[in-house]
């Protein structure tokens, strides 16, 4: 196996588990904001704050349950890193 190889592996290993962590914090932030918009459209309210305050309680109770899921892919990710470091210092 090339270094390139190894090096591409551990890019396209690292943008998968950033797409991972993030999308589902993103989608409901997406989903949230569109109801809301849709809702000041209609109510004719132009409030930033009525936008942000569900999108930041939306995502803080997401990451509390799913935090710990995140935390172990980036564990995972982490480990893996380090192993194969360690194989190519041997």
């Amino acid at each position: 196996m090339h270094d390139a190889d190894v090096f591409v592996g551990v890019a396209q290993q690292a943008l998968w588990v950033t797409a991972l962590v993030c999308a589902p914090l993103l989608m409901a932030a997406l989903v949230i904001g569109l109801v809301i918009g849709i809702v000041q459209a209609a109510t004719s309210i132009n409030d930033a704050t009525l936008s942000f305050v569900p999108k930041i309680i939306v995502v803080g109770a997401l990451l509390a349950l799913m935090g710990g899921m995140m935390l172990t892919l980036i564990g995972d990710y982490a480990r893996d890193l380090f192993d194969l470091a360690a194989m190519a210092t041997r």
